[in-house]
């Protein structure tokens, strides 16, 4: 971990938290992460591909596919996070997140300072559990932990039969109640 926290780090954090509040029985589509977070689907997809990479996320496809973390939530700290979002190896990162060298070493009487500042944040995130982040966070009222949700979907309606009197049923259709 690079010890500075950028826009991918705190993103990934919001949508590792949605997902482990959301994914105890069921894979939650990123879709679904995405609307509960107001994070685009796209840059969803991109930070998932690297949380998959560094094995915190595990994804299922098909209809009811989605992700679930791939350890329990108290083995995921948000230091885990931030560097699988944050790898220095990654396009991403290499972008315009990071510094030029030349800029780096123009620093040379304070870049212990900022070393020392970045070992403490680094320490800081380490010492916080995905698991610890949403019990506080619950126990604060900040936010409520959601029912079991299937899927990550809302439920489905449950749709009354239609009761057939007339000899021909597509004539019972019609007349059926809107639903």
């Amino acid at each position: 971990m690079n010890g500075v926290l950028t826009k991918k780090g705190r993103v990934a954090v919001a949508a590792m938290f949605e997902l482990a509040i959301s994914s105890e029985s069921a894979p939650v589509a990123l879709a679904v992460v995405g609307e509960r977070q107001q994070i685009s689907l796209s840059y969803l997809e991109q930070l998932f591909g690297r949380l998959r990479r560094h094995e915190l996320v595990q994804s299922t496809r098909g209809p009811s596919g989605g992700y679930v973390l791939a350890r329990d939530s108290d083995s995921i700290t948000l230091a885990d996070i931030i560097s699988a979002v944050d790898d220095p190896g990654s396009a991403g990162a290499r972008g315009r997140d990071s510094e030029p060298a030349e800029e780096s070493s123009c620093l040379p009487v304070t870049q212990d300072l900022w070393d020392g500042a970045n070992a403490k944040l680094a320490e800081y995130f380490d010492s916080i559990s995905l698991k610890s982040l949403v019990d506080d966070r619950i126990a604060k009222g900040l936010v409520a932990k959601p029912a079991s949700l299937k899927r990550g979907i809302s439920p489905r309606r449950v749709l009354k039969p239609i009761h057939v009197s007339k000899a021909n049923w597509v004539f019972a259709l019609a007349e059926a109640p809107a639903r």
